[in-house]
């Protein structure tokens, strides 16, 4: 990678900290009580198995539960968003590695935050990792509209408009994700892809690679010896 000065896409949740130990149970129990409000009628709550299926078919359909919500029950992102990541104590529910730091510093080109999460919690995160300083930009999920129309990852076409703004060719784009749907969607439109397996709910050595990953690491701290694969 010595004549390309890549830029690097990475997102937050279960690639630069362990959102599974504690964030994201709570963000599913504050999901699964939001939908039972929201889906529920006559003043009572919608029962669980009727959350469960509403919230894996809108996953199924548009990639992002928000979006059906709000294309089927006229909710408002910011409402959503806010009571999903209610938290008593944040700062005390992050866990994360040590040397994130001297990584970052370590890789060379631009580098992006790129989340689905909301800014205030993003923000909250990254300060709280000390990681801000080192990312020259932070896109969160209010931010990502294309045509006016909420498009959160993994859209190809939220992909396509970042990549005109910061005028960089996707081949030089390298994005960092967890997420096996936006890593499919980024191959597509030309990106290099790492998969980070360590916080996935399954064992990583039992999930193979596959074509839309050019590198698969257990941790982003194996970013660094492994940036001649990424050529």
């Amino acid at each position: 990678m010595a004549n390309i000065t890549p830029l690097w896409l990475f997102d937050l949740d279960n690639t630069l900290h362990n959102a599974s130990h504690a964030i994201f149970p709570a963000i599913h129990d504050n999901m699964n009580a939001f939908m039972a409000r929201t889906l529920g009628a006559g003043g009572a709550d919608a029962d669980a198995a009727t959350v469960d299926a509403t919230r894996a078919e809108y996953w199924r359909r548009y990639g992002a539960t928000l979006l059906g919500l709000v294309k089927h029950h006229q909710v408002r992102p910011e409402d959503f968003l806010r009571e999903a990541h209610r938290f008593d104590d944040l700062l005390g529910m992050i866990r994360a590695e040590r040397g994130l730091i001297n990584l970052l510093k370590r890789l060379p080109g631009r580098k992006i935050l790129l989340t689905n999460a909301p800014y205030r919690y993003s923000r909250d995160v990254m300060r709280h990792l000390r990681l801000q300083r080192h990312f020259g930009k932070h896109i969160s999920i209010e931010a990502m509209h294309v045509h006016r129309q909420l498009r959160p990852k993994p859209s190809r076409h939220l992909l396509r408009q970042l990549i005109a703004r910061e005028r960089t060719p996707a081949r030089r784009c390298i994005l960092v994700e967890d997420t096996i749907a936006t890593l499919k969607a980024a191959k597509r439109v030309g990106m290099r892809t790492v998969w980070v397996t360590q916080y996935l709910d399954r064992n990583p050595n039992l999930i193979k690679r596959t074509g839309y990953v050019d590198v698969k690491v257990k941790s982003v701290r194996q970013l660094a010896r492994n940036l001649h694969r990424l050529r």
